[in-house]
């Protein structure tokens, strides 16, 4: 097979891996490092009123798929009331019916807020031209006059709307925008005059509500902000400033012009909101955003599984990890080591019985354990049941030392069970058999080697940063494929070498060094005159 082809291949494979990253990173919102906190805020409209004697209905206009944010959990707390959701013009609305209510009533509405998603076009519904009001003079000629005014100092649509917007919020206002504001306290009546007026140059506008979430506020008001569609899109201008874009932290409430709450024959009802700012785990935080969102996206991941299996595949996923510093450190740097994956298992060990420990109970057992394998070699034995005999012999001393630690009061040495008693009986053999072949510095030069790769790797695989980025991005693995794909092809001299050959290569550059000239003729002339 050509390296092109094995070059592609590991190019798309790591595209792959990347993109699910950052998919999962920037769209998912799932932390990047373990212990991230997000902000959670707790959104409460607080429904109050007197009821009539006869049956009562209450309706209150709900958040419906808010720009920049995610609705996790929503709560209805009213006792004895008959709960019905409907959507109407874009707007979820909640109606409580009662049969018969007595005394001041109270209800509920309650909903656990995060970020979400950002859409850039949050709105994509046909522009409408409004009703233009209709106006009586004067009124009617200073509304002409202040739209004349704000044409000729505009560029288009939406210069148009916050020229427009801006004049009705100078503190010094003209005669014209004086006389039509004289009668529009209320925020929200006036945000519908400046729609209706823009209506009159057929420009589609339209007030939406909300308010910004930030920190703790007991007491929040709904705020008008104005929308105008140009022919491509909707532009939203705030009506305190004039400013055009959404705010990042604005949450939107309703869609629609109109009250947010409903109450039949009912004229002393109001509503009071609240918001409650909290921090969360970021990973409980976007688990949940997920499930509401696209459940199938938590069905079908490692999310899904109970938290055992979870816990496993924590320890499991970091296997390739400990596999690949042990791909760098052999091929590349020229460590050697005892087996292939004997140095990962060795690693996963000293999760519990931490390094230093580890590798002291490591060498105390293969120690002893060689001592009893030299002693076997003169017993003549065969190769199954000199293994046999060095397996128990392994067991045992795993258990002395247990018992004697236990007897000294030192608690790590009970972790001994935790290393795998085949693998140092294979250790033990292959340190023997090396010994007896090559002698005893090339035996113990492996065994070193075996320890520090299972160090490096131990190091590697129980760094709580990267535990957590490979469970939650798994794609890694793909990412890490495509780089021993690459390497798989790779020949070359390692590190080791360049230290092993130095002397050589120094030969080699001082072989093929230029010799300096010589002047024959300057070594083979006369001495010069003596003196008389």
């Amino acid at each position: 097979m050509k390296k092109s082809h094995l070059y592609v291949l590991a190019i798309l494979i790591g595209i792959v891996g990347l993109s699910a990253i950052f998919y999962k990173w920037k769209v998912l919102n799932f932390p990047l490092q373990p212990a991230t906190e997000a902000e959670v805020w707790t959104v409460q409209a607080r429904i109050e009123y007197s009821p009539r004697r006869a049956a009562n209905k209450v309706a209150l206009v709900l958040p419906n798929a808010p720009p920049g944010f995610a609705l996790l959990d929503e709560r209805f707390i009213a006792r004895g009331y008959s709960l019905l959701q409907d959507t109407r013009a874009g707007n979820r609305e909640a109606q409580w019916t009662i049969r018969s209510a007595r005394g001041k009533q109270v209800l509920y509405y309650r909903a656990t807020v995060v970020r979400g998603p950002s859409d850039d076009e949050p709105f994509s519904d046909a522009p409408k031209v409004g009703e233009a009001p209709t106006l009586e003079e004067p009124f009617a000629s200073a509304a002409q006059n202040v739209l004349a005014e704000v044409r000729e100092g505009s560029a288009d649509t939406i210069t148009f709307a916050q020229d427009l917007v801006r004049r009705f919020t100078m503190q010094n206002p003209t005669q014209d925008v004086a006389l039509l504001t004289q009668e529009l306290v209320e925020p929200a009546a006036r945000a519908r005059f400046i729609a209706q007026m823009l209506s009159l140059r057929h420009i589609p506008a339209r007030v939406v509500y909300g308010f910004e979430l930030g920190d703790t506020h007991r007491d929040e008001t709904l705020l008008p902000w104005l929308q105008v569609h140009n022919g491509l899109r909707w532009a939203t201008i705030d009506l305190r400033t004039a400013s055009e874009g959404w705010p990042q932290d604005l949450f939107l409430w309703s869609r629609a012009d109109g009250e947010v709450l409903h109450v039949e024959d009912t004229p002393l009802a109001h509503v009071n909101f609240s918001v409650t700012r909290n921090l969360a785990d970021a990973m409980a935080v976007a688990e949940q955003r997920l499930e509401v969102q696209n459940a199938d996206l938590v069905n079908y991941s490692l999310l899904s599984l109970p938290l055992q299996a979870q816990e496993v595949y924590r320890i499991l996923l970091m296997i390739p990890i400990g596999a690949f510093i042990m791909l760098l450190l052999r091929n590349l740097v020229g460590v050697k080591t005892y087996g292939t994956f004997m140095p990962i298992l060795i690693a996963l060990a000293f999760r519990e019985t931490q390094l230093l420990a580890g590798i002291v109970l490591f060498g105390v057992v293969v120690g002893a354990g060689l001592l009893v394998r030299f002693y076997m070699e003169r017993l003549r034995l065969l190769l199954v049941p000199r293994l046999t005999a060095v397996l128990i012999v392994v067991v045992l001393l795993m258990a002395a030392v247990s018992v004697i630690s236990n007897r000294l009061g030192i608690e790590v040495g009970l972790s001994i069970a935790l290393f795998p008693m085949v693998i140092m009986t294979m250790t033990i053999e292959r340190i023997s058999v090396a010994w007896d072949e090559r002698g005893a510095g090339p035996a113990l030069r492996e065994a070193v080697g075996t320890l520090i790769v299972a160090a490096l790797a131990h190091l590697v695989m129980s760094a709580p940063p990267i535990e957590h980025f490979v469970f939650v991005f798994p794609e890694i693995l793909l990412v890490l494929l495509a780089i021993t794909l690459i390497l798989g092809r790779y020949s070359g001299y390692r590190l080791s070498e360049l230290f092993r050959f130095r002397n050589l290569a120094r030969e080699s550059e001082q072989a093929l060094a230029p010799t300096i000239p010589v002047d024959v003729e300057a070594d083979t002339a006369p001495p010069p005159d003596k003196a008389p």
